[in-house]
């Protein structure tokens, strides 16, 4: 059987860890993790899920949907009201690219280093 292993947390390389975790802070309501400076920061959801972010020198931010510099990765958020969400996002220093794939179903992101990320409706 193999080992039953728990996510505990999401490390995303960026320029500046210190922003990247205001950012999601106020996104998201999760805490500050304690251990935040400038060299890594994050915040920890109530289940104890660590979103970190790591400073990484000449860091180069994904161009989402291109793939000269491809996206690697991304987050999922659900939210109960789409435009609510997005103007709170804009207002924080969230972008929203040009190509939105999801119709009415879904929207992309991304956060201020770059990083494309989805709201889905809950």
């Amino acid at each position: 059987m193999p080992p039953q292993m728990k996510l505990t947390a999401i490390t995303l390389d960026c320029a500046d860890p210190e922003t990247m975790a205001a950012f999601y802070r106020e996104a998201t309501g999760f805490e500050l993790h304690p251990k935040s400076g400038p060299d890594f920061a994050g915040v920890t959801g109530p289940d104890g899920l660590v979103i970190g972010f790591q400073r990484v020198d000449g860091y180069r931010a994904p161009r989402w949907p291109g793939q000269v510099v491809p996206q690697q990765s991304h987050l999922d958020f659900k939210v109960e009201d789409l435009d609510e969400a997005e103007a709170l996002l804009l207002e924080l220093g969230a972008a929203k690219p040009e190509h939105q794939p999801g119709g009415d179903g879904w929207r992309v992101f991304t956060d201020p280093a770059g990083h494309p990320f989805c709201l889905t409706r809950s």
